[in-house]
C-alpha cells in the first residue's frame, strides 16, 4: 500500500518581483540631455504572522526569497516546513510571512534584544541569536583547484546584467565547482546572499559542496551568512576585513579575495588550494 506523502507542501510565494532598473533624464558633461538607467531601491518590511521584524532596502527582484533567506540566516526561523506562505505587498512595502502554526517566531523579544548594525551596503543587521548559534555549524574542509577558481571567475564575469546597464549593485553567485547554480544582483551584497539562502532553503540545496562568490567585500556579516548556508568557500573580487578573517580562521573557511581573471589572494585555508594552473597565473614562465 502506498504511503501518503508526509512532507508539507512547498510555501506559497507571491512572485511580486519589481522591475530592477528605471530610465531617468540627466545632463551629461557637455550639458546635453540624455537618458540613463539607474537601479531601483525600495524599502521592504518583513513581517512574520503580523509582527514586524526588519526593514530592508532592496532592488526588489526576488523579495520572497530575500525574506526567507533573511529569516533563515538570522536563525529566526529554523525549518522551511514552518512557513506556509510569503506574500509581498509593494503598495504597503511589506513581505508578509505566514507560518503554519500562526504563532510567529518563538522567543522573539529575546532574539531581538540586541541588534548590531553592520557594515553591509544599506546597513545590515545581526541579532544576538545569530551570533550565539554561529559555532553550531561545522563546515567541511574542502580543497579547491586553482584551475577551478579561474574557471569560476570566467563563468561569473558576465552574470551582472543590471550592473552593466545601471551600475550601483552587487552580485552574489552560488557555484558548484566552475558551474554557476544561481546568480543574484541587489543594492547590497548581504541582500544578494540572503536571496541565495532563501532559494537554497526552498529547494533543499546543501551548501557543503558549494562556493559563494561576491563582488563585494568579505565582512563578518557575509562570513556568518555563508556559515549558516553551510558554504565552506568564499571568493570575492574585493578584500577582507580583519574581523571576517578571524571568523574564517575560527570556522575553517577557505577565503579568497581580490580575485581577478588571473590573480587572487588566499587569506585563509591556503593549504587547501591545489595550484595546478601556475602557467596561467605566471604567463611569462609558461
Amino acid at each position: 500500500m502506498t504511503q501518503p506523502d508526509q512532507h508539507p507542501p512547498r510555501p506559497r510565494l507571491s512572485r511580486a518581483g519589481l522591475t530592477p532598473v528605471h530610465q531617468v533624464e540627466v545632463l551629461d558633461h557637455l550639458g546635453q540631455p540624455r537618458q540613463v538607467a539607474i537601479p531601483g531601491e525600495s524599502p521592504l518590511t518583513i513581517k512574520v504572522d503580523g509582527r514586524e521584524i526588519v526593514t530592508l532596502m532592496t532592488l526588489g527582484t526576488n523579495p520572497e526569497e530575500l525574506a526567507l533567506g533573511y529569516l533563515h540566516n538570522q536563525r529566526l526561523l529554523e525549518r522551511i516546513e514552518e512557513v506556509e506562505s510569503v506574500s509581498v505587498d509593494w503598495p504597503r512595502e511589506t513581505a508578509n510571512v505566514t507560518t503554519r502554526h500562526g504563532q510567529g517566531i518563538a522567543n522573539l523579544e529575546e532574539k531581538l534584544s540586541r541588534v548590531t548594525v553592520t557594515s553591509g551596503c544599506g546597513q545590515g543587521t545581526l541579532f544576538s541569536c545569530t551570533v550565539d548559534k554561529l559555532y553550531e555549524r561545522k563546515l567541511p574542509r574542502v580543497t579547491v583547484r586553482q584551475s577551478v577558481i579561474y574557471g569560476l571567475l570566467k563563468a561569473v564575469a558576465h552574470l551582472n546584467p543590471i550592473y552593466r546597464l545601471a551600475g550601483s549593485v552587487h552580485v552574489c553567485c552560488l557555484c558548484q565547482g566552475e558551474r554557476v547554480v544561481m546568480s543574484v544582483e541587489d543594492v547590497g551584497r548581504h541582500n544578494a546572499a540572503d536571496t541565495i539562502a532563501g532559494r537554497m532553503w526552498l529547494d533543499g540545496l546543501p551548501g557543503e559542496d558549494k562556493i559563494l562568490f561576491t563582488t563585494g567585500r568579505l565582512t563578518s556579516e557575509i562570513m556568518m551568512k555563508a556559515a549558516f548556508m553551510g558554504i565552506p568557500v568564499l571568493i570575492s573580487k574585493s578584500g577582507v576585513t580583519h574581523m571576517s578573517l578571524e571568523l574564517a580562521r575560527d570556522m575553517g573557511m577557505l577565503v579568497i579575495g581580490r580575485a581577478r581573471a588571473a590573480s587572487f589572494i588566499v587569506f585563509n585555508g591556503g593549504e587547501r588550494v591545489i595550484f595546478d594552473a601556475v602557467a596561467k597565473a605566471n604567463p611569462a614562465k609558461g
